[in-house]
């Protein structure tokens, strides 16, 4: 692997986010909606259920709205670093260059974490500001929800460059779309307890939903099932090699089709 090429793509990511108040403005503002929103509306729920209350109804709803943050920008960053090539048209010459397959989603991982850990970070100082939150109590516990985040995000992300590859611009919504497809099975807000049988017995394929439940046992019980743990991990390799599977066998098929050429032309 040549790091040259990894370092170039992340670098043309940075200086296309540098230069462009939307996009930073895309970056932090979602963020800072959703925490306004949900973070007063959860201060409203708890004053409904009495100080005496033995749930922290803002500590258990703002930590799983920073994660689940995360994992939108983990996914979203990796898909819409290659979405900028096909919006500027540019496509053709990135398949053109000697970049390989697993530099390619190298580069793409690497501005996702970057991406991701500073939404993070700002997420998290702001919530400290203005709700008291200290999301970093959780300790060594954030290491596993931060792993399997992003490996799960970039699985999600090499499927929707995929599909993009296979069926043109018009899938391009997918890079938007694809982690609110998730997000009712994921036990964010709500136990997985809350579902009928058979959905949760179809939620227990999904990583995040592991992840979710491990971060409520640990904000309730102060601790992670190891069950959660090894599930949420194993489940989010599992989706990433399906995830690489895909993507390589998507890029050969466009390549012998003439699918990539199509990109430029819608």
């Amino acid at each position: 692997m040549n790091l040259l090429h990894v370092y170039g793509i992340f670098l043309r990511n940075i200086i296309l986010i540098r230069r462009s108040v939307g996009r930073m403005f895309g970056l932090f503002f979602f963020a800072t909606f959703e925490l306004f929103l949900w973070g007063f509306m959860t201060f409203y729920l708890r004053d409904l259920a009495g100080e005496d209350t033995a749930v922290n109804f803002v500590f258990l709803l703002l930590t799983g709205l920073i994660f689940w943050h995360l994992f939108i920008r983990a996914q979203q960053s990796f898909s819409i670093s290659f979405l900028e090539d096909v919006w500027t048209r540019n496509v053709m010459n990135f398949f053109a260059t000697p970049v390989r397959r697993k530099e390619f989603i190298a580069g793409l991982a690497a501005i996702s974490i970057a991406q991701g850990l500073l939404s993070f970070l700002y997420i998290s100082i702001l919530a400290a500001f203005l709700y008291a939150l200290n999301i970093w109590t959780l300790g060594f516990y954030m290491i596993p929800f931060f792993v399997n985040i992003f490996v799960f995000g970039w699985a999600l992300g090499l499927i929707a460059i995929g599909l993009l590859l296979r069926f043109g611009p018009s899938f391009e919504i997918l890079a938007f779309f694809i982690p609110m497809m998730f997000l009712p099975f994921s036990a964010v807000y709500y136990p997985v307890s809350v579902f009928p049988e058979f959905i949760q017995q179809a939620a227990f394929f999904l990583p995040t939903m592991h992840l979710f439940e491990g971060m409520r046992a640990v904000l309730t019980q102060e601790m992670f099932p190891l069950s959660h743990a090894l599930w949420a991990t194993g489940l989010s390799i599992v989706y990433f090699a399906l995830g690489l599977a895909f993507f390589a066998w998507i890029i050969r098929v466009a390549r012998e089709k003439g699918l990539i050429a199509r990109l430029l032309q819608d």
